[in-house]
C-alpha cells in the first residue's frame, strides 16, 4: 500500500509540475512574441488567461506543503504565493490602467524564467529520481537575477496602481455605512510594498541556504 501511495504522489507531482511547466512556458512565448510585435503596450491582454491559471494553480502548493507531499516549508511558500496572487489579481486584473506599463513585461519575464527552471526541475525529479546538475544549478542560482527584477517590477506595479486604487475605491468600503467599518484598499496596498522589507531578505537567505546546502552535495560524494 505504501508502495502504490508513493507511485501516486510521484505521478501526481510530476504531472503538475509538468502542467505548470508547460503554462508558464505558454506565457514566456507569448510575451517576447508580443515585445516584437505589437509591443509591451499589448503584452498583459496576450497573456491574461494562461498568466492567471499558471499562477492561481500555483495556490495548489501550499496544500501540498500542509499535507505533506512535499518537504518545502510552509513559511516561505505562503509569501511567495501570496504575492504573486495579489500581483495578478489585486493589481493587474483588478486596475486596467496599469495593464499597458513597461514594467509588467520585465515582471512577466521574470517570473517565467524563474518558474520554467523550478517546474522543469522538480518534474524531472519526481519522473526519474533525480535532476541533470544543470537543472539542479539553475534552480539554487538564477534567483541571484530573478529575485531582484521580479521583486522590483512587483513593487513598481503596486506602487503605479496606487493613484488608480484611490481615485476609484475599489475594493474599499467607506464610512457611514451599516456595519460601521471602513476598509482602504490603497494602504493595504502600502501595507503590502511595507511588508517587501523584511520579506525579501528573508526569502533571500532561504534561497542562499538552500543553494549552499544543496550545490555542496555533489561535491562530497
Amino acid at each position: 500500500m505504501a508502495a502504490f501511495l508513493s507511485l501516486l504522489r510521484r505521478l501526481y507531482l510530476t504531472t503538475y509540475n509538468w502542467i505548470l511547466f508547460a503554462g508558464w512556458f505558454q506565457v514566456l512565448f507569448l510575451t517576447l512574441k508580443t515585445l516584437k510585435e505589437p509591443g509591451h503596450a499589448h503584452v498583459y491582454s496576450n497573456i491574461q488567461k494562461p498568466l492567471l491559471f499558471a499562477q492561481t494553480a500555483a495556490l495548489l502548493e501550499i496544500l501540498h506543503c500542509i499535507v505533506g507531499l512535499v518537504r518545502s516549508p510552509v513559511s516561505t511558500t505562503v509569501p511567495q504565493i501570496s504575492s504573486r496572487l495579489y500581483m495578478v489579481w489585486g493589481i493587474l486584473y483588478s486596475f486596467p490602467e496599469v495593464q499597458t506599463h513597461p514594467l509588467i513585461s520585465s515582471l512577466v519575464i521574470s517570473w517565467c524564467i524563474a518558474e520554467i527552471v523550478r517546474y522543469a526541475f522538480y518534474g524531472t525529479k519526481e519522473a526519474f529520481g533525480s535532476a541533470p546538475y544543470l537543472l539542479l544549478w539553475l534552480r539554487y542560482s538564477t534567483f541571484f537575477v530573478l529575485y531582484p527584477t521580479g521583486i522590483a517590477s512587483e513593487i513598481g506595479m503596486i506602487y503605479i496602481a496606487l493613484p488608480f486604487m484611490k481615485e476609484s475605491g475599489l475594493y474599499s468600503v467607506r464610512m457611514p455605512n451599516k456595519w460601521n467599518f471602513s476598509f482602504s484598499y490603497f494602504y493595504v496596498a502600502i501595507g503590502v510594498i511595507a511588508v517587501y522589507v523584511p520579506g525579501v531578505p528573508h526569502l533571500y537567505n532561504h534561497m542562499l541556504r538552500q543553494r549552499k546546502k544543496t550545490l555542496s552535495k555533489p561535491k562530497e560524494e
